[in-house]
């Protein structure tokens, strides 16, 4: 199956407030396989783009099977440098809320083969962001 990408993100209006998460998978040529959005409630925006990569990975099992993801490349593509950078190592995870997700996603990372986070500019993370808003106006009844 080769390389699989996808890009996450995810929001909140207020910071905290309402929050929700987009993720959506493409093909190594770019072709889109699978969107999905999500509302989580009230979560700052730390916590929605943490919840989106969770939720991405655990949406990977369920799509390829435990057997496959071994042996395939995952590229998780966000806009959050902060996310990225403490998935990576590089920064330290001072804030309490975060720790138990970065837990998650370090324990469901032992089930995959390939798999790296990469830190993209925005507007090449627009599909996912859609999908954030798309969740997050009609949990609000699209008063945003």
């Amino acid at each position: 199956m080769g390389k699989i990408i996808v890009n996450t993100d995810g929001g909140s209006r207020g910071n905290p407030g309402p929050a929700a998460l987009g993720v959506v998978f493409f093909d190594s040529a770019g072709k889109m396989l699978k969107s999905y959005s999500k509302a989580l409630g009230t979560r700052t925006n730390n916590e929605a783009e943490y919840e989106a990569v969770i939720f991405a990975l655990q949406k990977a099992k369920l799509l390829y099977g435990g057997a496959k993801i071994k042996k395939m490349e995952f590229e998780i593509r966000m806009d959050s440098e902060l996310i990225v950078s403490q998935l990576g190592g590089k920064y330290k995870i001072e804030e309490e809320k975060l720790q138990p997700l970065f837990l998650k996603i370090w324990n469901i990372k032992i089930d995959f083969g390939t798999l790296t986070f990469i830190h993209v500019p925005r507007e090449k993370n627009k599909e996912a962001d859609r999908m954030v808003n798309e969740a997050l106006d009609k949990e609000q009844g699209g008063l945003f």
